[in-house]
């Protein structure tokens, strides 16, 4: 587990990271949002000792970090590293060599994940010559050829259309699944909230909210219901405990001053016609994220 206590880190008089913890935990896939400035890079090229951190520790699997445990990570950037004029399966290739694999390793294993990632194709076309969403799954691939224990990725769902998100996150999840701690960032809140097993929520440099996505969604729950009638719940909008937020005919999806209040609804619901559904409604991670952030 990659664990994160008290990061704090400042250019000039300007806070960048205000008492930053959180931990990213093996077999996890963990969504670290945040808008633009909020802190996300910041942190990130702190935990791969790009940047220096001014206070807090760093620990791995309870250790504190030290240089070499970085080889055990993948990191990917926001910005594309990867050299324009080299073929693409010589580059990734090349890539797991410095990490000590045979030629003939190396290659094979290029090879298997380019091809996963939807470039098999592309193999001896020059990385220049790829679309930009095609750079950003090789990108992907040279912070994976490795097969490192942390893998810490910058926007990886940037330029990618949705058939490749879904190939890029299946990926993921395989390298989770096989016990690597995943820490990702991203600007889409819906792709997030689809992949992750926990988020971490930053603004203003200082960590707003953290847990699992179950966790947050029934932290930041409000008392709101969908109900689904076979007989109109216009008789909704006249009960002193309940505000009314959508109504069509049988369906309403309205707020309740209390457990108490939503009950006596479904009881009223159940004596007046059919009930097709009645059921709490949880906040999406948009909704989180506005609400945390203010």
């Amino acid at each position: 587990m990659l664990q994160l206590t008290g990061i704090t880190k400042s250019y000039g008089e300007r806070l960048a990271l205000d008492d930053v913890s959180f931990a990213v935990k093996p077999g996890r896939l963990t969504g670290f949002v945040g808008g633009n400035g909020a802190g996300k890079t910041t942190t990130m090229r702190i935990v791969l000792g790009v940047l220096g951190r001014d206070g807090g520790s760093i620990a791995l699997d309870g250790a504190a970090l030290a240089t070499g445990d970085r080889r055990r990570f993948g990191y990917m950037p926001e910005e594309r590293g990867l050299y324009p004029k080299m073929k693409v399966h010589e580059h990734i290739t090349y890539l797991a060599r410095l990490h000590g694999f045979s030629k003939s390793d190396a290659s094979a294993r290029a090879k298997a994940l380019l091809e996963k990632l939807g470039l098999g194709e592309r193999l001896a076309d020059n990385v220049e010559t790829l679309s930009l969403g095609n750079q950003q799954r090789a990108q992907i691939a040279a912070a994976l050829v490795h097969d490192p224990e942390v893998l810490i990725l910058d926007e990886p769902f940037s330029g990618l259309d949705p058939l490749a998100v879904d190939v890029v996150a299946g990926v993921l999840h395989e390298r989770a699944k096989s016990g690597a701690a995943v820490l990702f960032s991203s600007h889409q809140l819906d792709v997030v909230e689809r992949l992750c097993d926990d988020l971490v929520i930053i603004a203003g440099g200082r960590i707003r909210a953290a847990g699992s996505r179950d966790e947050l969604r029934a932290q930041h729950s409000s008392r709101r219901f969908e109900l689904v009638s076979r007989v109109d719940a216009g008789w909704l909008r006249d009960d002193p405990g309940v505000k009314v937020l959508e109504f069509d005919g049988g369906y309403a999806l309205f707020d309740a001053d209390s457990d108490e209040v939503a009950q006596r609804v479904l009881r009223r619901a159940v004596e007046l016609g059919d009930v097709a559904s009645f059921a709490p409604q949880h906040p999406s991670l948009a909704q989180i994220f506005k609400e945390v952030i203010q």
